[in-house]
């Protein structure tokens, strides 16, 4: 059975933390940050790029060649109708049957602007046509810019538009001197998450502590481990900004 392990964020320490728990494997969804924290599974690692170590492969290349004519526009977490119709074809061509497939424009608008910390949406506009091709929703944190969540035109799909957003996500961080860029979780074996472990300089999260990818083979363990540690336990490992109290709950 799926479990997690969150905490609300909210109040004038929300950003610091964000930043804090983001270094400890956790994840924005709107207030609210979490970590898997399942009784018999531990195949969800964070994953993060480190920029300093990242070279780009020679596809990578073209596909940032090939992505040239698109704009970068980094804005206020504000919703669109530009946007939320763009989401709309994402998911009906990409997730028609995920858990976000029957997100109406409010729920998008909250997943957008809901937010406590430094956010910022960042569209991606054809500089020929002016039409909206991708959108990203991005936190800045005080090591990196996280992906919270992005989606884009399927119809271009020989762009690899979200091979782009990462690569250009790398660049962002570069150009604002943070040394990371996060992804969210990766998953040994799933065809779905195997994308991030192309990317050069990438670490996970395991164990408590940040590690380069090994052959992405080695973690299959992770998926059935013999044991993991109680909530309690890994309450108790938590660190959190100095005088913030912990407050986390699990579900």
């Amino acid at each position: 059975m799926e479990r997690k392990l969150f905490t609300a964020l909210q109040g004038d320490g929300a950003q610091r933390l964000n930043d804090g728990l983001s270094k400890q494997g956790f994840r924005r969804s709107q207030n609210v940050l979490y970590r898997p924290s399942c009784a018999d599974c531990a195949a969800c690692l964070s994953a993060r790029i480190n920029v300093s170590a990242f070279t780009a492969s020679k596809s990578q290349r073209r596909c940032t060649r090939r992505n040239a004519g698109l704009e970068r526009r980094a804005n206020s977490p504000w919703a669109t109708e530009d946007q939320y119709a763009l989401f709309r074809r994402y998911l009906e061509s990409r997730h028609a049957e995920g858990g976000m497939a029957d997100m109406d424009a409010f729920e998008f608008a909250a997943m957008v602007e809901e937010t406590p910390i430094r956010t910022r949406v960042v569209e991606y506009v054809d500089s020929d046509t002016g039409a909206l091709t991708a959108v990203c929703l991005t936190d800045i944190l005080d090591d990196g810019v996280s992906m919270v969540y992005s989606f884009f035109d399927p119809e271009r799909t020989r762009d690899s538009l979200g091979t782009y957003l990462i690569l250009d996500h790398i660049e962002i961080a570069r150009e604002t001197e943070r040394p990371y860029v996060y992804l969210g979780y990766w998953v040994p074996g799933s065809p779905k998450m195997g994308y991030k472990a192309a990317y050069s300089g990438l670490e996970v999260y395991v164990g408590g502590t940040w590690e380069r990818m090994r052959d992405p083979d080695d973690y299959q363990a992770q998926v059935n481990p013999q044991s993991n540690d109680p909530i309690s336990e890994q309450v108790a490992d938590i660190t959190l900004p100095e005088g913030m109290p912990i407050r986390a709950s699990r579900g």
